[in-house]
């Protein structure tokens, strides 16, 4: 068996300073003058000294480890989330552990009990569709956890992220104010998913006080892939009788509806006007650029990181926070010609 070369004694000898100090440097660096503090970074650096994980978590009742679960990972936005949650944890001191659930709320209770056994200190989640077991899970076990892409004011919950029924009112509302009236919808698949319910919830309504509806046959639910955008855009501009303007689950289903339109020869936005949800990098740098509803995906993950690391060291945090997501209009949507 390898045995461990270097301890924390060997840290405090070549920093000069006791092991105490070692300890609260580690485990709480502002309790450490800056001068001792660089002296034991300098000596775990040179010494290739790693902190024992079960060791801490002993004396302190907690591992520092947060968990977050998203539906998947192939999706640019979640990536993006998880990529800033990361680096928000990382300079407060915590490790992130990540799972998906492929939008199943039975795999998802799974995983929860899986990081659960692992001593995950919080939780984050995406949306407020989860099981009544889950949440009786996290509150046998005093585990804090935070709804992402959500904001619910009216539930027990934390949350924070966007009204998406508004989102989708405001995407509907701008193709109306073109002179729109035949606006179809390529959602994301709505079973188990309250966000992409919410934003057709809010094309219908838009649509419903301009005295218009949605026909079922301009509504099509489709995975957050291109190859599914392309399909189901095949299908609605193939209609006899097609709509003038498409709102899209996101960016990506945009982009591909954009492909297939161009495919059949029509123009964007000439004959097709087209709005995504998310603002992806890309969609700025499209021709034509795509016009969008901006989710502002950094601020949204990094509060629900706050909210959960403030909530472990009882320090004020909000349970519900709500950020905008205003409209960006670029190239894609345009007045309805006569």
């Amino acid at each position: 068996m390898k045995s461990k070369i270097n301890g924390i004694r060997d840290v405090a000898l070549r920093a000069g300073v006791s092991t105490a100090t070692v300890s609260r440097a580690i485990n709480n660096p502002a309790a450490v003058r800056p001068e001792a503090r660089s002296r034991v970074e300098a000596a775990i650096v040179h010494l290739g000294y790693i902190p024992d994980a079960s060791a801490r978590a002993l004396s302190s009742g907690r591992t520092r480890t947060i968990g977050a679960i998203v539906p998947t990972i192939d999706n640019a936005t979640f990536a993006r989330g998880i990529d800033s949650l990361q680096m928000y944890l990382s300079a407060r001191g915590y490790l992130l552990l990540l799972a998906s659930n492929g939008y199943d709320p039975e795999v998802e209770y799974r995983q929860v009990q899986n990081m659960a056994s692992r001593g995950i200190d919080g939780l984050i989640l995406i949306g407020d569709l989860h099981l009544e077991s889950l949440h009786r899970l996290v509150a046998a076990q005093r585990i804090p956890f935070i709804n992402v892409s959500v904001y619910h004011p009216a539930k027990p919950y934390a949350s924070v992220g966007v009204n998406n029924e508004t989102a989708g009112y405001r995407a509907c509302l701008h193709l109306l104010d073109l002179g729109h009236r035949d606006i179809g919808m390529i959602a994301a698949k709505v079973a188990n998913n309250d966000r992409a319910a919410g934003r057709l919830a809010g094309v219908r309504r838009a649509l419903a006080e301009a005295g218009r509806s949605l026909p079922s046959e301009w509504l099509i639910e489709v995975r957050y892939r291109l190859d599914d955008a392309r399909q189901a855009a095949r299908v609605v501009l193939s209609l006899p009788r097609r709509p003038t303007a498409l709102v899209c689950a996101n960016d990506v289903v945009a982009y591909g509806v954009v492909m297939e339109a161009r495919r059949k020869g029509l123009q964007v936005p000439s004959d097709l006007s087209v709005v995504g949800f998310d603002d992806l990098e890309w969609s700025r740098h499209l021709q034509p650029s795509l016009t969008t509803i901006h989710f502002p995906t950094d601020e949204v993950w990094s509060r629900a990181g706050e909210y959960i690391i403030n909530t472990l060291e009882g320090l004020p945090a909000t349970l519900h926070h709500e950020v905008d997501a205003p409209l960006v209009v670029r190239e894609s949507t345009a007045v309805l010609r006569a």
